[in-house]
Formats: C-alpha cells, structure tokens, sequence
C-alpha cells in the first residue's frame, strides 16, 4: 500500500480506540442518573474498557501475524460493534460494563494493526512519519472525544453517543475488507503457545524494544491517566459543566496538533532520533509545571491544562520515533511486537488511572502521577539510549 493509504488506514484503526475510550465520559453523570447508581459504578466502566483494550492487544498482535492483518482487523471490529450495539440497549450498569470490555476487546486490534502495516512496508523516515499521523489520533482521541461527546449529549441522549461508536465500527469494517491490502504472509503456527511464549519473551528479554516501549508507555499512558481523572477535577473541583470540559479538552488535542506539525515540518531538517529530546525536555516542564501550580495555586483551569498542554506537545516529538523504534528489532514478528508496545501504553495508563482511584482524590492524583510519569517516561529514554548502544555493538543483531 502507499504511505497516504497507509497513514489513512492506520489513522482511523487508531482512531476508533482511542475516541471510544472517552467520548461518552460527559455523560457520565448522566448516565448515573439513568441507572440510579454512583459515579464509581459508572467510572468501572472505562476501567473495563481499559482493561480489555490493554490485555486483549496481546492477543490481536499475534492474531495478526498467524491470519494476516486484514482478517484480524475485520473480525475484531466486529466484536467492537458488538460491543458498541450492547451499550446502547444496556438495561443496567453491569451491562453497560460488560459491553466496554467488549469494545475493549474489539477496537484493540486498531492499534496493533496499524503499528504491524507500517513496520511490514516502511523503515527509518518514512515509518516515522506515518507513527506520526497515527501518533496524532491515538494521543488526541481522549483530548477531542470528550468534545464531541459534550456536543452530541447536547442535542441528543447519552444511547447516541454509543450509536456514534456503532457506526465507526462499521466503517472500520469496510476499510479493512475493501480498502486493506495483505501486508504479512500468514503463518497460523505463530499463535501455538509455544512459538507465541518464545516471542513474548525474546520481546520481553530486548533491552532496546522493552525500553523503547516503556518510554513512550509512560508518556502517552499519562494520556489515559488524564482520561479517568479530568473530569472530575475539572467539573467536580474547577466548576466546569459537561460541555464546557469537552470543549476545554481541546487545549490537549491542540497543543498535540500543534506539536505533530511542528514535528513534521522538523523531520525535514532533523531526523526523527534527535527530536526525542526535545520532546522529552517539553514533557518534563508539563510535569514540574503540574506540580507547582498545583502546589502554590488553587484549582482552575489554567492551573490544570497549561502543563497538560506541554506535555502533549513533547509527546508529539516523542512517539514516533520511540514507536519505530519498539518495532524495529523483530519485523517477522511485527503484530507481536505492536502488541507488547501497546500493551506496556495502555497497561502504563490502568496502572495510573488504578492508582488515582486507590488515592481517591482526583487533584492529589493529578499532582503526583503527572509529574511520575513524566519522569519516568525520561528515565526509560536513558535506558534506551545506552540499550540501543550495546544492540548496535552487538554481534547478534536480532
């Protein structure tokens, strides 16, 4: 496939996941209402919907290399959809529940599949700059569905949000029978328990892949992390309505735009690898930002979405990059691979979002778990630099 059919592909398999996660968290507060239950039964089901996401990818990546990617792609958007229609006619909290880890399930193959198509066609530049397109959907998906969600809450009920999602689905669907070429030659043997342990663990036991992936686990997982608590520490603690958060989410969603553009246009001057530091450097003042304003000031918006702003912008020059890099090491098994950098991403945004809710106050969370994993996200890169030294110097190189 060509690199746009490609970046266009992975974009919205990316897409589709992401925007799911959070689109429907305006209506939260009313869809407690309408099952006459708390806002903790209703935040459990993003934690189903994160769960599903994260543990199912390490099954859809190795799906994806024993069947091919386009049938792996269609079949789990259909579990998707499923899960999709079961949330609009949930007769309960529970059901409800139940069809986000459905949709957890189904839309996990959107991001492992859309990683396993680059890294089969493309290496180096190229492959960096479509992980940047699909970067910009799976980062500013949680920043740009709360808005949309708002949006659609205000003309329309909460069942509609899902029916948006339905639809999706579908979309995907056709994308992969209709538009997706084969990338992989299928080879059914590399779902046997015994070749897919081996490669978890030579994936597991690679320094630069396991470093590569956690550095961009721990910057885009503090995504996930906003995901579960922004809403209420905008709404309950800063004052915001509903609509008013979805439309103040577009702080994050913009300042990733402008960061990936900003991230493009410097790929033709600076290759990829020397962008990382930039964007880590951007990462870290979001983080010591987040800690001393809210350390010194009371809560607002400001106070709360400036660092986040950074942030995103650094996480725009961060991931391409560290994606292409993840990936590289292992190209027969490529699903598999996108399936261990997934897993560690969304795996690192359950950790954080676990955490807040052991805390239990969203702005103490919000003070220390943003600055963590920036920190964190820095401190993989270190290992990562001096990992990926001693691979090149190595006599092996796979």
């Amino acid at each position: 496939m060509s690199e746009r059919l490609t970046s266009l592909l992975g974009a919205f398999f990316t897409m589709v996941g992401s925007i799911s996660m959070s689109l429907y968290t305006p209506a939260m507060p009313v869809i407690a209402h309408a099952f006459g239950t708390t806002d903790a039964s209703v935040k459990l089901t993003l934690t189903f919907y994160f769960a599903g996401f994260a543990l199912s990818q390490l099954v859809t990546g190795p799906a994806s290399d024993a069947v091919g990617r386009r049938p792996a792609a269609a079949v789990f958007m259909a579990v998707y959809l499923a899960g999709s229609l079961m949330a609009i006619f949930a007769p309960s909290v529970g059901w409800l529940m139940a069809a986000r880890l459905v949709q957890g399930i189904g839309a996990s193959v959107g991001t492992t599949v859309s990683r396993a198509i680059v890294r089969d066609q493309f290496t180096g530049e190229q492959s960096s700059r479509i992980m940047n397109m699909i970067g910009i959907m799976l980062a500013i998906g949680p920043g740009l569905a709360p808005t949309l969600g708002g949006l659609i809450l205000q003309v329309s009920s909460w069942q509609s949000i899902f029916l948006v999602m339905a639809g999706m689905g579908l979309v995907a669907i056709g994308m992969s029978l209709f538009m997706m070429r084969e990338t992989t030659v299928a080879d059914i043997s590399k779902a046997s328990p015994g070749p897919l342990l081996k490669s978890y663990g030579r994936l597991l036991t690679s320094a630069p892949v396991m470093s590569a992936s956690l550095t961009v686990g721990f910057s885009v997982g503090a995504l996930y992390m906003l995901a579960t608590i922004l809403p209420f520490v905008l709404i309950d603690e800063a004052g915001l309505t509903p609509t008013q958060f979805g439309l103040g989410m577009l702080a994050q969603t913009g300042s990733y735009f402008v960061g990936s553009v900003a991230f493009r246009y410097s790929l033709k001057l600076v290759p990829a690898g020397k962008l990382v530091v930039p964007g880590l450097v951007m990462i870290l003042i979001g983080a010591v930002l987040s800690w001393l304003l809210l350390s010194f000031l009371s809560v607002s918006y400001l106070t709360v979405m400036v660092p986040v702003g950074f942030y995103a912008f650094g996480i725009a020059f961060v991931m391409p990059h560290m994606t292409t890099a993840a990936l590289m090491p292992f190209p027969r098994i490529a699903g598999t691979a996108a399936a261990m950098l997934g897993f560690v991403q969304m795996g690192s945004g359950v950790l954080g979002g676990a955490i807040a809710a052991w805390i239990g106050q969203p702005v103490l969370s919000l003070h220390l778990l943003l600055p963590a994993m920036g920190i964190l996200s820095a401190a993989f890169y270190v290992w990562h630099l001096r990992a990926l030294k001693a691979f090149i110097n190595s006599a092996d190189p796979a």
